[in-house]
């Protein structure tokens, strides 16, 4: 397995729960030493990585580190332990599902969501999963065990799942989104390093944290480097699949390459440069239309400061904020190439304002 592919493995397999990122940064900064000269890291744990330093104009790049969770919220006395979310959690895949729960003494602790068995539960009176009635057990038989355990109150807990293939085509695993935006911009430093691209601005490598739960990794590190231009990377919803409704939600689909997305937070120039050079570089892609914002870390960016040219590359995504999220290679790669061909085209200095 080549060294790029470890990194993806480990990077995705580690846990980096909202507010808990720190292990995954570590690991997504060990694989990004060699191809940058320095690095940031904030209070909050936001990483970046600095390519060519001290230059007047200025570029970021950036992708968040989170993952969805949840935190422990209440212990009942006979042992079963309720939760609340920890970003955009969903209720309805959590029966049956494997987790972790991560203690600061005693490190990970194994549990399950509980549900009752198909034979006693009553067709006609059948309650849906939600935040009332889905429980971890953790083999637990009081409350007291269960602190023993070193589980608290505020015990942060991520589901087991690791990352997969299908088909030879596609990744699939919880925390793809946006973790394989975190492997998208690592690959592109690697490239620029090992293409030895002497760019002529200083580039921001930026994986930031706390974006599940409104965009905050985001908002603070965009006033701290106060750069020129940002382009971030996340996912988007894949549409092809059952119980969408393109007239609604789009026509995006895994395979066709990333989305560009018009929208106010999105600057015109900005995007069509990008879209521009994917067509001159036969880079395939989707375009889509946001509404009051994108939903993402390049609305936090855009509207820093004094405001900030900001575009978007969504990664196309099938279930999102599941377990069994799924991304195709082809579009990880395009993604790449795209922010290659940017980063290599981009001059020093360039101005996107609308009127000069």
């Amino acid at each position: 397995m080549s060294k790029n592919i470890e990194f993806l493995y480990q990077y995705l397999n580690n846990a980096s729960p909202t507010g808990f990122e720190s292990t995954g940064q570590q690991i997504w900064l060990d694989y990004l030493k060699p191809y940058i000269d320095d690095k940031i890291i904030d209070v909050y744990g936001t990483a970046v990585g600095v390519i060519n330093p001290g230059q007047e104009y200025k570029v970021a790049i950036e992708a968040h580190s989170d993952e969805i969770s949840w935190f422990v919220n209440y212990i009942t006395d006979s042992g079963y332990i309720y939760v609340r979310r920890n970003g955009g959690s969903d209720h309805q895949i959590a029966p049956s599902m494997r987790v972790n729960l991560h203690t600061r003494k005693n490190g990970i602790v194994k549990g399950i969501f509980g549900w009752p068995a198909i034979h006693v539960r009553d067709a006609a009176k059948e309650e849906s999963p939600s935040l009332k009635n889905i429980f971890i057990d953790v083999g637990a038989a009081s409350k007291a065990e269960v602190l023993e355990m070193g589980i608290t109150v505020g015990t942060v807990v991520t589901f087991e799942d690791g990352l997969t293939e299908l088909n030879h085509k596609f990744y699939v695993g919880r925390a793809l989104d946006n973790r394989m935006g975190g492997y998208i911009i690592a690959e592109v430093a690697r490239r620029l390093h090992e293409n030895k691209v002497k760019l002529p601005f200083t580039l921001y490598v930026v994986n930031a944290v706390q974006e599940e739960i409104g965009l905050r990794g985001s908002e603070m590190i965009s006033r701290r480097l106060k750069p020129d231009v940002a382009v971030c990377v996340d996912v988007t919803h894949d549409t092809q699949s059952p119980m969408y409704d393109k007239k609604r939600d789009g026509d995006i689909a895994c395979g066709k390459g990333p989305t560009l997305s018009y929208g106010p937070a999105v600057q015109n120039n900005l995007l069509h440069m990008l879209i521009d050079l994917a067509d001159e570089k036969q880079i395939p892609y989707q375009l889509a239309a946001v509404s009051r914002s994108t939903g993402t870390d390049t609305d936090s960016f855009a509207y820093s400061g004094e405001g900030v040219a900001s575009a978007l590359i969504s990664l196309p995504q099938k279930y999102m904020h599941t377990t069994v999220e799924m991304c195709h290679k082809d579009d990880i790669e395009a993604c790449i190439d795209l922010y290659y061909a940017f980063l290599t085209n981009l001059k020093a200095g360039t101005d996107f304002r609308y009127i000069k």
